[in-house]
């Protein structure tokens, strides 16, 4: 009905059609209810609450829903997507709903004497912690840091040091620590400059209050220095990766372990004297396997989740490498654009099951490789948004389609793989997707808060370890020698 005046009495609300659809079977729609006409202005909180409505999913507690269309995450409101990408508001939307990852909000940083090089974690939801199966106790969740100071810390919730790895006098590491992990909720696994793989027991009193790292094994084979390890905890086995492009493969086991190479042992040129002075108390043992499988200096190593037989390694000679861990052969290659830095596995349901590999490079991406020999596509998309090197990576424990990174431009940065666009010229163009989440250092913004940012000490400090956790959330360490801990949490938070 017009007015007096032949101006409409009120605007009508525009309303857009959508057609919703997800992948997950539990958060199917009733048959009838997938289709719905919407507010134009409505953004995605109001489409969760739609979506969680008692018409629609009826859902006992709100779940926080994202929403893709045709590949993108909806970051505005359905009327300004639909004018930017010239859309017309009169055809139906398939909106595609996921469950939301979570922002990472800040809970706690530990400070440390050096810079943190790598951390792992134990909880009932970690690796180790199923490993350990009984023997884990429920509430003891800790967190293991590696340090350029050559030692190892445990830490609880509290952000108290529960055992510190002995000196290099007393059985340590003699050079920086470069990654660490546990392998049970009594046992752990370090390596690092001073080209050795170690293992330590680890105990805790009945209190719970301290606890301490004794070394049960001293590992000798690298000639150089060793960047990275990964453990599986089942078969007491340990992979590392050196400088020299080696690939080591060792048992936890004193027994089956082959004799340590008696000239890379401390002191072997040494007198008979001095020899007895630096005698170690731990056993000296040599690897099962010792190969060279790359041109250039291995940066990360890792089995695959579902098979202890194989590994993968990445180098800064540009390749990712499939190993056959019972005949040390290589069984696949990968060659990328860049020299590679860092490397986790993502899990696969569909597609046959099997892995994707993230690996970082130095070109401030990641990129995703199918390694399955014969792949009709091993490159299968670009993350893109460091500023700086991709130091480590770590998958999601929830999901299969997130991982988070860790950078020397100072920021973790979160992925959902689920959200892709198509790459530029400049690009390369495939499939290319952007960070939804960054995690800045606390340590960094509270200098920032008192100094300009020229004059802020070690801004943008590096961060080198990333873990991510069910239970404990995301934690990272990094050059301002924190251990930073972020968690998300259950809220259905608006735009």
């Amino acid at each position: 009905m017009d007015t007096e005046m032949g101006q409409p009495a009120l605007a009508e609300v525009q309303q857009i059609r959508v057609n919703f659809t997800t992948t997950s079977p539990d958060l199917q729609l009733p048959e009838g209810r997938t289709q719905l006409l919407v507010p134009a202005d409505i953004k995605r909180y109001g489409l969760s609450r739609v979506l969680n409505s008692e018409s629609m999913l009826n859902t006992s507690s709100p779940i926080p829903f994202d929403f893709l269309i045709n590949g993108s995450f909806l970051r505005t409101s359905l009327e300004d997507y639909l004018k930017a990408n010239g859309l017309s508001a009169e055809s139906t939307v398939t909106l595609q709903y996921v469950r939301s990852l979570i922002p990472p909000v800040f809970q706690a940083s530990f400070e440390h004497d050096d810079w943190v090089s790598g951390v792992d974690v134990l909880s009932d939801t970690a690796r180790a912690g199923v490993w350990s199966g009984d023997k884990f106790v429920t509430g003891q969740d800790r967190i293991l840091s590696a340090s350029y100071d050559g030692l190892l810390r445990i830490w609880n919730k509290s952000g108290n040091v529960i055992a510190t790895s002995a000196s290099s006098s007393l059985g340590g590491h003699s050079a920086s620590v470069k990654s660490a992990k546990f392998l049970s909720a009594s046992q752990v696994a370090s390596a690092g400059l001073d080209r050795t793989v170690r293992i330590w027991k680890y105990a805790e009193a009945d209190d719970h209050l301290s606890g301490t790292l004794k070394p049960t094994l001293e590992l000798y084979g690298h000639k150089a220095g060793i960047e990275s390890l990964d453990v599986h905890g089942p078969t007491g086995r340990v992979l590392s990766a050196a400088s020299d492009g080696t690939i080591g493969l060792w048992t936890t086991s004193k027994s089956s372990a082959p004799a340590a190479p008696a000239a890379l042992l401390p002191g072997a040129n040494a007198s008979a004297s001095k020899k007895r002075k630096i005698a170690s108390s731990a056993p000296q043992r040599g690897p099962l396997s010792l190969t060279q499988p790359h041109t250039s200096a291995a940066s990360a190593v890792l089995f695959d989740p579902a098979d202890a037989t194989i590994a993968y390694s990445a180098s800064q000679d540009h390749t990712i490498r499939t190993i056959d861990l019972t005949t040390s052969k290589v069984e696949n290659v990968i060659t990328t654009s860049h020299p590679l830095l860092s490397l986790c596995a993502l899990r696969r349901s569909g597609g046959g099951g099997g892995v994707l590999l993230a690996a970082g490079t130095s070109a401030r991406h990641i990129t995703l490789a199918d390694p399955r020999v014969g792949a009709a596509a091993t490159s299968v998309m670009t993350l893109r948004g460091h500023k700086n090197m991709v130091t480590s990576l770590c998958a999601s424990p929830d999901n299969e389609h997130s991982l988070v990174s860790a950078s020397h431009d100072g920021t973790c940065r979160i992925w959902d793989l689920r959200g892709a666009r198509a790459g530029t010229r400049a690009e390369g163009g495939g499939a290319v997707s952007e960070s939804v989440y960054v995690i800045e250092r606390e340590s960094q913004k509270g200098a920032q808060k008192s100094k300009s940012k020229s004059d802020v000490p070690g801004r943008g400090a590096k961060v080198f370890g990333v873990a991510w956790d069910r239970s404990w959330g995301i934690v990272s360490g990094g050059e301002d020698r924190m251990v930073q801990v972020n968690r998300g949490r259950d809220l259905l938070a608006a735009d």
